[in-house]
């Protein structure tokens, strides 16, 4: 299997009118008719060319999770990106995917970040949760206690067998282990020749577990993958080196189906911010490893690794292809039932934000690079 993708937010001002009524009583009936006519052009013009639509809602919360791959939340908050677009965004850290799907329906939050497999299996579920763009790519793997490599010079996810391997149930990290271990002809269970499987609520609470002599190895998403080597831990495999998950798409954005139906302007202004986020953290790596830290407590150097070490890219692209391509993956793994994702999948916020950013940017870089990735893989 191999997996195609990669890959800040509309703000709205009301329009302001064009008046020239001050000036009637100086025209004569011809210059009057002649005045409205090229009012009624300008205006048609401004609203086609420059201005931005009115926002349905400014108020907006954003639940995330302990993680840097929510980094451009954080950067689009912090350099006051949200701000421009004229959104005010509160930013709510989570402990786990299904936490912040309720957030969700209970209308606690307007979007989220949530990983793509637990997106899927939500919406296979009947869950109203509509993907509407992307934040991250890559980005987890697994590790293990040092003593269970100790002299080899190079291992593969065969290390994991006859381990106790801590891990989240409804998440890329297990899904990705299942397609790992499935292509290496290793089963699931207890046993020399088996990975045994440990499921917790949270990332935090299995990543805690390691600290237990009877759990062996751990999932992590980032900045759990680099905390962990710096505590000794070795790294089993990063998703980025598997050429079976290439290009993965980890977290997504996601929204009520029915509030993107309803705030469509609201978020598009918020994805503009996304969007400019994501040309900061391209061309201000220093100030975006000091915005990641307010929100992600660990050393600098873990986050400069884990957003700039290659590992993973935090980008807003929703990556259809890539999505898609993962459903059907962890479908074939039992997993999930079918069903039709596209009925729950939104790419037109993306596009218009995208767009509008080129239109009022002609020749920027970034941007039109994520127009590129954004027509090749829609």
């Amino acid at each position: 299997m191999h997996i195609n993708t990669k890959i800040k937010i509309t703000a709205a001002f009301l329009a302001a009118t064009l008046t020239l009524t001050a000036l009637a009583g100086c025209n004569t009936p011809e210059d009057n008719a002649s005045s409205e006519n090229s009012q009624s052009d300008t205006s048609a013009a401004s609203s086609q060319n420059n201005e931005k639509p009115a926002l349905e809602k400014t108020s907006f919360n954003l639940g995330h999770l302990n993680s840097t791959a929510h980094l451009l939340g954080f950067v689009a908050k912090e350099e006051g990106y949200f701000e421009e677009e004229g959104l005010d965004v509160t930013l709510t850290l989570f402990s786990s995917a299904a936490e912040l799907s309720t957030g969700l329906e209970s209308d606690k939050l307007d979007v989220a970040f949530i990983g793509s497999v637990p997106s899927i299996t939500f919406q296979s579920q009947g869950h109203d949760l509509t993907i509407f763009g992307g934040a991250m790519t890559n980005g987890h793997g697994y590790v293990i206690k040092p003593q269970y490599v100790e002299g080899l010079d190079k291992w593969d996810v065969s290390i994991l067998k006859g381990r106790n391997v801590a891990s989240v149930k409804n998440s890329v990290q297990d899904a990705e282990l299942q397609i790992l271990l499935k292509d290496k002809g290793i089963a699931i269970g207890e046993g020399s020749d088996k990975v045994n499987i440990v499921y917790f609520d949270s990332q935090k609470d299995a990543y805690n577990a390691l600290q237990n002599d009877s759990i062996d190895a751990v999932s992590a998403y980032s900045p759990y993958t680099s905390l962990a080597e710096s505590q000794g831990y070795k790294v089993v495999y990063r998703c980025s080196e598997e050429p079976l998950l290439e290009n993965q798409p980890c977290c997504r954005q996601v929204a009520s189906t029915s509030a993107l139906s309803k705030y469509p302007n609201s978020y598009q202004a918020f994805e503009r911010a996304l969007i400019k986020a994501y040309k900061f953290t391209q061309e201000n790596k220093e100030q975006t490893v000091k915005d990641v830290k307010k929100y992600i407590d660990i050393e600098e150097d873990l986050i400069n690794t884990e957003i700039y070490g290659g590992y993973g890219t935090s980008v807003p692209d929703p990556d259809k292809q890539g999505t898609v391509a993962l459903k059907k993956s962890i479908v074939e793994l039992g997993y999930t039932e079918d069903y039709d994702i596209d009925k729950l999948y939104n790419t037109d916020v993306y596009k218009n934000a995208l767009e509008s950013l080129i239109k009022e940017n002609p020749g920027d870089e970034i941007y039109e690079g994520l127009q590129k990735h954004f027509d090749e893989f829609e």
